[in-house]
Parts: C-alpha cells; structure tokens; sequence
C-alpha cells in the first residue's frame, strides 16, 4: 500500500481548496460515487470536512440513473467520476431531458482521457463543466488540473477546448518533470515525450513492507508514475499513454489514448479501447475494440475512413472489431488485461 503521512493529507486539503484547482469550499454540496478503498478516500472527503462542505455518500453501487436523481433533487455542485461514467449518464439525459444537473459547477475527470467532444456536450447542454485532472493513489491523488488561464477566455472555441482536452497544468506543491528512456529530461514544448516523474508534500516516498518497489522512485528521489506525456510551453501536460498501453509499431510508438479519444469522438460510438496484438512483420499493430451507441449501426469500416484524416497511416487500427461493452474495473477504468486476453490469439491484417 502506499504510504501516506497527517502532513501530507492536510497539504493536499489545502490544495485541493484553491480556487485554481478543485476550489472546494463551504457552500459546495459535494456527491461521493467513486469507491472509498484508494486515493479517493484521502482526498475530497477530507478537504469537503476542512472547508464545511455539505457531503453526500453515494452508496456503494450507485448506477448513472441513481447518479442523476441525486445531482437533480439535491442540487449537487461537485462530483467526479471517470469518463464512462458521464457516458452512460449523457445518455440518461439524452432521453429524459426532465432531469437537471446545471446545478454542477465542476466535474473532475480522471483515470482516463474525456473525449473532447463529451467536455463540449456538457458544458453547452447541460451546464455542467467537466475538469480534466491527472493523479494517481501516490500522489493522494492531485497531480494536475486543466483550468483556462485568464486570458484565455478569449480563444475561439476550437482552441480552447483543445487545451481542456490535455490533463492541465501541475498542481502548487508538485515538483514534475519528464524523462526519456535514457533519463533525459524533456523541453516543455508539447512534442518531447517522456515518462513523468514526479515529487511533493503529498507525493509518497514509499510502500508499505514492499522492498521490491525500490525501482519506483529515482535516485534523486523522484518518483517514477509510468504515465508517457508531453507539456507545452505553457505548462499543460498531455497525457499520452501508461508505458505498458503503448504500441510499439514498426519502430514507432502508437498511443492507444490518443487512437481512443478520436474514436470515442465518432457521434455513433459510445466506448472504445484500443489494444496492441502481436504482428509477425511489425511486431505490434493496434486493434480497436468499439461499442457502437444503442441503436446504431455501425460499420467498423466507417471508424477507419473515420480516423484516416487524423491519424498518422502507421496509427490506424488494423482492425476494427464490434463488440458489446469495454469491460472494466471496480472505479470504472477499461480493463485492457482482459482485452488483451480475450483477443490473444487474434491476428490482424497484413
């Protein structure tokens, strides 16, 4: 387990109170849905207590509709989930436009990517703004968050909806930097790539009774996430893919988030996961995995003409396979080990 110090989650409160990053305080009426046994337990309950926030506790299988009702009856302004989550409830609200959640101010989304087109959907029909944000369990969890700078207010939509599709800038207190394979550190320039390493108040130093976790952390005592990210210059990070999701393609890396945002962007697609399956000549190729909307019909042709003005040639999926759900884990996450066991044997095109 990883270790957590008081220090640490009273400095994570604290952030986590600033305007420019969850800005949690006493007149928000805060929904709890995401399980309670990793990082979630330590990091919004806490700083709700700090600030007199009115909290709410979800139950522990709260599905999309129950999700709606409490937003809608209890005037819910704060409640995060993972994209699949606000998935399943935009179409609840596709089909029942009775039910009203403009009462939220602030959506933060993490453990996956929210398709761009998603954050622009709730913001324009729903009024209820999504927050990309970027952490994990070992960072308590807050890394990053995605909020405009002032003066971008003023950007065409186009801009500014592509930055709030990155996973924002780093959090006050969090030292990050981003290192190749061979442990250089990368320019801030929105094209270097590396791995992001990371260190602060509330960033562990260590496991509880796992000695062989001692390659997690550098020398220089940063510590090592396994998230492969770019950051441009004005200090947004883009998260690109976990090391072992990436596609190693012919000599070329493939991002499986950036193939599945573009696909989830498809207005008959509801899911999509993309995986990397054994090729004898390339090594690698991906092959994406795709849940069509209820009651559309779906070519996996469509998804490659789809995707062929956006993608580099050597990044379209070889195959595009039909299938019924993105299975997933207990917080809702696409579960890629039983993807990638599902379709072990399969062999793609030549």
């Amino acid at each position: 387990g990883a270790v957590y110090t008081h220090r640490a989650i009273f400095l994570h409160s604290m952030a986590s109170s600033m305007t420019d990053l969850l800005g949690i305080n006493e007149r928000d009426v805060i929904l709890h849905i995401v399980p309670m046994f990793h990082a979630n337990a330590w990091c919004v309950p806490f700083a709700g207590v700090l600030n007199g926030a009115t909290q709410i506790f979800g139950g522990p299988n709260p599905q999309p509709r129950d999700i709606v009702e409490i937003v809608h009856n209890e005037r819910v302004t704060f409640v995060g989930a993972v994209p699949t989550v606000w998935i399943a409830i935009d179409a609840i609200l596709e089909s029942e436009p009775r039910w009203d959640i403009s009462s939220i101010r602030c959506i933060p989304i993490g453990g996956s990517a929210a398709p761009r087109t998603l954050i622009e959907k709730f913001d324009k029909k729903y009024g209820a703004p999504m927050l990309h944000a970027w952490g994990m369990t070992e960072m308590s969890p807050l890394g990053t968050v995605c909020r405009l700078k002032s003066y971008m207010d003023a950007l065409p939509d186009e801009e500014r909806y592509a930055i709030r599709a990155k996973q924002g800038y780093v959090a006050g207190g969090v030292d990050m930097r981003i290192v190749d394979d061979a442990g250089v550190e990368q320019p801030w320039d929105g094209k270097s790539v590396g791995e992001i390493q990371v260190r602060g108040p509330w960033v562990i130093r260590s496991y509880y009774d796992n000695p062989e976790s001692v390659d997690r952390f550098t020398a220089d005592g940063w510590f090592r996430t396994g998230d492969v990210a770019s950051v441009d210059p004005e200090g947004y990070v883009q998260i690109t893919d976990r090391t072992k999701d990436l596609i190693k393609s012919g000599g070329e890396w493939i991002s499986s988030i950036d193939v599945e945002t573009m696909i989830m962007d498809h207005p008959k697609v509801l899911e999509a996961a993309v995986i990397a399956v054994p090729h004898p000549k390339w090594v690698e190729r991906p092959l994406a995995c795709v849940v069509p909307k209820p009651g559309m019909t779906l070519d996996p042709r469509e998804i490659v003409e789809y995707l062929r003005p956006r993608l580099a040639k050597f990044a379209l999926p070889d195959e595009v396979v039909l299938i019924e759900a993105v299975p997933k884990t207990s917080v809702g996450k696409f579960d890629k080990k039983v993807l990638r066991e599902r379709f072990k044997g399969w062999t793609p095109k030549d």
